[in-house]
């Protein structure tokens, strides 16, 4: 295969504008995802006054490392090439052991990270539960009673966070009518071609009346469950989200630069898949759940909702699709888990987003990506295979 030549900026004089309703697809995501505040209404979040957590460095030379997915033999470095990756950082013993910036990606440059963003608001999540103000096992309606009209009604907060409420919502990504489709107008992503749709996130949950099974008895992959929790999380610490998220998360792990949400009209943060991070920065949260919810000796997250995380799911509720890229999986507090035995655990987000913590090897990789396709099994497997190939050699 060949390598993909990075992509020109399209906003650079003589190259064509970049499509609004096209934005975050191919082949303008290999410059928009590294872009997203100069084309859409984004609020930060804050790293704080506070000292910068250090990564100690110790590289390796990985790219040699075979592994094989796929029916094929690949390396490391044939991966970075063919992958539409845009950052690679692998930590291994606490340490930053291979480092990668590609297609025009710098040290500084803040990525869209898609659903990533889900596993950075459920660990908020564990913060505030672990400090007693959310109750896992409360009705949603507790905090939200305005979500007694619709099919959240009689839904606690852990469905949502495990996404088993049984509420209707369609998350196919290319069809028109989806309500995914309408997230992507009710978030300010794309404009409305249905002038009747919801104009804003909360409204659009406001909407969601139909039930498809019982909550609890079934996973079911809803990004508008990690909004529905967070506007739990914001009612109950009374704080918008993106302040929670520095407050409570970012400043406290010592992130090195801020972060950032895009907002929709209303100027809620986008919980499900708005948030941008330096690959870094990403690194240091995938550290924080290495150590168990500490860095640097500072106790961030508790280690009981670390555990539960890890070994809490039930899989007998995960099927399907979902496990053809994790054939023993199971997903639980806005992560996705790769087996309940090892307790390997994942953010993963559209368009080949991944960060993957296995304390039991004391590594983490993290993964930025532009691929042409929203999901793809073939490319998640292949990136999930280079990640293992990667702590196996470095374990042996």
């Amino acid at each position: 295969m060949t390598s993909i030549p990075p992509f020109r900026d399209p906003t650079a004089p003589g190259n064509s504008l970049i499509p609004r309703q096209d934005w975050d697809r191919a082949p303008w995501n290999r410059w928009t995802f590294q872009h997203v505040r100069d084309l859409l209404p984004t609020t930060p979040v804050l790293r704080g006054a506070g000292p910068v957590s250090i990564l100690p460095t110790d590289l390796q030379d990985v790219d040699a490392i075979s592994f094989a997915a796929e029916g094929q033999t690949h390396t490391i470095g044939s991966f970075l090439e063919t992958s539409y990756a845009d950052g690679l950082l692998v930590l291994h013993g606490g340490k930053i052991v291979a480092e990668s910036y590609l297609n025009g990606m710098t040290p500084h440059t803040q990525h869209l990270s898609q659903s990533v963003a889900k596993s950075v608001v459920g660990t908020v999540a564990g913060i505030l539960i672990g400090r007693g103000v959310v109750d896992p096992v409360a009705p949603v309606t507790h905090y939200l009673p305005e979500l007694e009209a619709t099919a959240y009604r009689g839904a606690t907060v852990q469905h949502v966070l495990d996404m088993t409420s049984g509420v209707v919502f369609d998350e196919t990504y290319t069809t028109l009518d989806s309500h995914m489709a309408q997230l992507d107008v009710a978030s300010g992503w794309k404009d409305p071609w249905n002038p009747n749709w919801p104009t804003n996130v909360w409204d659009l949950i406001l909407s969601l009346k139909d039930l498809e099974c019982p909550h609890g008895t079934s996973f079911r992959y809803r990004s508008i469950e990690t909004d529905v929790l967070s506007f739990v999380l914001q009612r109950a610490a009374a704080t918008p989200l993106a302040e929670l998220v520095s407050r409570e998360l970012w400043a406290p792990m010592g992130a090195e630069e801020d972060a950032y949400f895009t907002v929709d009209a209303a100027g809620y943060a986008l919980g499900d898949g708005g948030f941008n991070a330096t690959l870094r920065d990403y690194a240091r949260f995938a550290l924080l759940h290495l150590r168990g919810g500490e860095i640097d000796g500072k106790r961030i997250v508790s280690n009981d909702w670390i555990a539960g995380t890890r070994f809490g799911a039930d899989p007998t509720l995960f099927g399907g699709v979902y496990q053809e890229v994790l054939p023993a999986g199971a997903y639980h507090n806005q992560f996705w888990i790769e087996d309940t035995a090892r307790g390997v655990y994942m953010a993963r987000g559209v368009f080949g987003q991944l960060i993957y913590i296995d304390p039991v090897a004391d590594f983490a990789a993290v993964v930025l990506s532009s691929w042409p396709e929203f999901v793809s099994t073939a490319r998640m497997r292949t990136a999930l295979a280079a990640v293992r190939g990667i702590r196996e050699a470095l374990s042996s």
